[in-house]
């Protein structure tokens, strides 16, 4: 099975012509699965935010005989949760540039796991805080952050030559583009997290000092 995609940031686009391999044409695709991550031509992560949800769900299924049974203690649940179910979901999170949209999707599918942990669900009315707070689970979309800036911090040690600068996108400068808001960047998404979490980028150089600076509580 072979498959393609063209990458295309721009909005002037050539003319696409087929690709063939030992005479068979090789189908293009929107996205593509690489290394557990589905990557979009465009360049989004709607994609991939979908595919870890489902892989989250995946392994709370899996172990559904332990997370649902009343026997088991919630703080035991809880981190059999943090353990297993959590760093499926945020599996490649260090890179996303996630908008308001994704995170809400991901902080939905956490607190419908937690509940059903608990027995219970919305119409019990009981508060996302106080089911947090019986597991033990920090709300995903502040662990979410905090991989972010664990990796920003790696990348700022590095010295310049080193290949993991090669790998950052950057906003083009004096390049024509189209009407609209442009795509949102992991380094936007970086400096928005250090202005709301009141951290300075130049902290991130004392290894120490950062660690403890990122660092988020289990309830």
């Amino acid at each position: 099975k072979t498959e393609y995609m063209m990458c295309g940031f721009s909005t002037t686009r050539c003319e696409e012509e087929e690709v063939s391999l030992d005479g068979r044409v090789v189908p293009q695709k929107d996205t593509f699965r690489y290394l557990g991550s589905m990557l979009q031509e465009d360049g989004g992560i709607d994609e991939d935010v979908n595919h870890r949800i489902k892989a989250g769900w995946m392994k709370w299924r899996q172990a559904s005989g332990i997370l649902c049974d009343k026997r088991v203690p919630q703080k035991l649940k809880g981190k059999f949760y943090r353990t297993a179910v959590r760093p499926a979901m945020l599996y490649g999170a260090e890179c996303w540039p996630t908008k308001r949209r994704h995170v809400q999707q991901l902080g939905v599918a956490e607190m419908r796991m937690l509940r059903w942990m608990c027995g219970h669900t919305r119409k019990d009315r009981v508060r996302n805080d106080d089911i947090r707070d019986r597991v033990g689970v920090a709300p995903i979309e502040e662990k979410l952050v905090q991989h972010r800036l664990r990796w920003f911090g790696h990348i700022q040690r590095r010295p310049p030559e080193a290949p993991v600068h090669s790998g950052r996108l950057k906003r083009a400068e004096n390049v024509k583009r189209g009407q609209g808001r442009p795509n949102l960047t992991w380094e936007e998404s970086v400096k928005r997290d250090l202005k709301d979490w009141s951290i300075t980028k130049e902290l991130a150089m004392d290894r120490g000092a950062w660690k403890l600076a990122i660092h988020v509580p289990e309830p």
